[in-house]
């Protein structure tokens, strides 16, 4: 269930992201207002997400900052199959410090992210059209959202991305579907996997991070 829903898609950023603790200036809240703008104008062609107005800036844009606190060491970031740009255009903006890889291999995605990455603007962002098993990346940490199922061969594909000491974030919805899919990780490749239940402002429903480090 979600609250909310007859503010506009900026006021429910800037609330939310307060709420969380992070520390986003007008001109960054403004990008990501942008942002939800672009989809809305693309999405009758692309159908980048079923959502728009206040519930794309809850579910899509503050879902994707919940994952920021937990990428505060890291200064290079692939978001793989990022789609319409979650969670990765979002991480960019709140990390302006950071260079946040976009790998998609829909071309017509791709499209899409091109134009949000000069349009927004995102200046930290790149677009890399490739599968992800072919993306020529070494990066600080993956994250992940509304992609694959976790399996052991997607971390070990996943894990080709990371620089040394580098880290997987997945973005999850409800905890039982988590813990099954950690349950055949745990037991099928070595790694050190950690299950974070979050928060996600004017959204009542479960959403949890699986924090994954590959021996």
């Amino acid at each position: 269930m979600m609250t909310g829903s007859g503010n506009p898609p900026r006021a429910l950023i800037e609330a939310g992201s307060r709420e969380m603790g992070i520390e986003l200036d007008d001109a960054q809240i403004d990008r990501l207002a942008r942002h939800c703008a672009e989809i809305e104008l693309w999405n009758p062609r692309l159908k980048l997400v079923a959502a728009i107005g206040a519930e794309l800036a809850v579910r899509h844009v503050l879902d994707s900052l919940t994952g920021v606190r937990f990428l505060c060491r890291s200064r290079t970031i692939a978001d793989v199959g990022s789609g319409a740009g979650f969670p990765g255009i979002p991480i960019a903006v709140a990390k302006p410090d950071a260079i946040v890889h976009l790998v998609e291999r829909s071309g017509r995605r791709c499209g899409f992210l091109r134009n949000a990455v000069a349009v927004v603007p995102v200046p930290n962002a790149r677009v890399v059209e490739a599968q992800t098993e072919r993306a020529n990346l070494s990066v600080d940490a993956v994250v992940l959202r509304a992609y694959h199922p976790l399996t052991s061969e997607l971390v070990a594909t996943l894990a080709r991305l990371l620089a040394p000491s580098g880290t997987i974030v997945a973005y999850k919805g409800r905890r039982t579907t988590a813990e099954a899919e950690i349950d055949g990780l745990r037991s099928g490749c070595a790694a050190t996997v950690e299950l974070i239940p979050v928060g996600v402002p004017f959204l009542d429903e479960e959403r949890h991070l699986v924090v994954i480090r590959p021996a």
